[in-house]
């Protein structure tokens, strides 16, 4: 048994996906925060987070790296941790210093650090000669306004230190790339309070489907496990409405994906002791990699990929954590595909109706997660403003996404917003 240090999580799906797979590989777990409020408020009626299933509880700055070192170094010694990890992306360098610093199993600090930069990601990418879409990264308004006449609009506004495709947009022009850049100056600090960079990276807006490569890096490898596809709606935001796993791509597609996603995290020094989430779109031109994330994915694409294979990627984590090797083998789960569906609002007010009686028990249908009514909503502007999903399943083939965009459109009918 394994007693594993958690600093800070997501208070989505993974803060119970993680617990879920501690405690299932027979492991404990102490939890770390700063803030142990801002989990008790997501904690669904009636219920304990999760993340309260701890051995231990403990509030500390985790914002502050230099003393979260010191702090878990004193617990460490009292307690005895076999293994440090996160969910939550604006932790993962910390953490990774922080395994470093314990002498306990991870991948190299620097190459986390790169990775949850989307500067720093394409900087190291550019240096290895992976295919890229032209790019630049600056922080005052000349130079931006410079760089993107030289790029060409259409292209990609991004923050280079957020996630959950917060503050992303397409621009179409200079009056719209001013309105992006003045909406990001006005966001210095992210939702865990930690002062985020000024920089800003400028894209050219790529063609073709976006997908991504789902891996565990693992004894000097890079294994695939496979490649999830994706929808995007929302514009001018890049809000994801639904993924699919395994993506229905050729053959050909499949292996030019995987071979890129391989060789990025190569590039980066990530090929040990990680699950990583890497972004890819299929353009014209080939595969392009839109971003790489040194974690299991979101959304619940991780379930997707359970669902279908067997292979349990929150467990996955775990195992690295504790610098054991994963079991990637895999189980006939009866299942060929496995789709997710979000319901995304288009519109600021009260949700007032949401018709889904008798969904759960719907033939094919693996789960059902929607908001009660009565709750504010917003017009989604990222990944955090659903509604709710919709998850099912195809026994026969590759028909699950079409399975859950049906079921929806059922949802969508009895939506009502004022």
């Amino acid at each position: 048994m394994g007693h594993l240090l958690v600093v800070e999580s997501w208070v989505g799906s993974m803060s119970r996906l993680l617990p879920r797979a501690i405690r299932e590989g027979g492991h404990e777990f102490t939890f770390l925060t700063r803030d142990l409020h801002h989990y008790l408020r997501e904690a669904p009626e009636g219920t304990a987070h999760p993340l309260l299933g701890a051995r231990h509880v403990i509030t500390a700055d985790t914002n502050d790296t230099d003393a979260l070192l010191t702090v878990a170094a004193r617990l460490h010694g009292v307690l005895g941790f076999d293994g440090v990890l996160t969910s939550c992306d604006y932790y993962l360098p910390a953490v990774a210093r922080l395994a470093a610093h314990l002498g306990l199993p991870g991948p190299r600090p620097e190459a986390v650090a790169d990775a949850c930069r989307k500067d720093a990601t394409r900087r190291v990418l550019a240096a290895a000669g992976l295919p890229q879409p032209r790019h630049a990264v600056h922080q005052d308004w000349p130079e931006l306004a410079r760089a993107a006449k030289e790029i060409g609009y259409p292209l990609v506004v991004k923050p280079v230190d957020l996630c959950a495709g917060m503050y992303v947009r397409r621009v179409d022009d200079e009056a719209q790339l001013a309105d992006a850049v003045r909406a990001l100056d006005a966001f210095p600090v992210n939702a865990r309070g930690q002062e985020r960079s000024p920089l800003v990276l400028l894209e050219e807006l790529l063609d073709g489907p976006e997908v991504s490569v789902e891996t565990v890096s693992c004894g000097g490898a890079v294994h695939v496990v496979g490649v999830t596809d994706k929808s995007l709606g929302g514009a001018p935001a890049f809000i994801e409405t639904g993924h699919m796993f395994p993506a229905d791509l050729t053959p050909a597609d499949t292996e030019a994906v995987r071979h890129t996603a391989v060789a990025a995290l190569t590039a980066l020094g990530l090929a040990d002791g990680v699950v990583a989430h890497t972004e890819i779109r299929l353009t014209a031109d080939g595969p392009r990699v839109v971003e790489v994330n040194p974690r299991p994915a979101g959304n619940r694409i991780t379930e997707l990929v359970r669902h279908v294979t067997g292979v349990d990627l929150a467990a996955a984590c775990v195992d690295l954590a504790l610098g054991d090797t994963p079991d990637l083998r895999g189980a006939d789960t009866g299942l060929r595909s496995a789709a997710i569906g979000f319901l995304v609002p288009d519109r600021t007010g009260t949700l007032e109706a949401l018709d889904a009686d008798g969904l759960a028990d719907t033939a094919g249908v693996l789960e059902v997660q929607l908001a009660e009514p009565g709750r504010a909503v917003r017009a989604a502007g990222s990944n955090n403003d659903y509604l709710g999903h919709v998850m099912a399943g195809d026994p026969q083939g590759l028909g699950a996404r079409d399975r859950v965009e049906a079921l929806l459109a059922g949802v969508r009918a009895g939506l009502v917003v004022r």
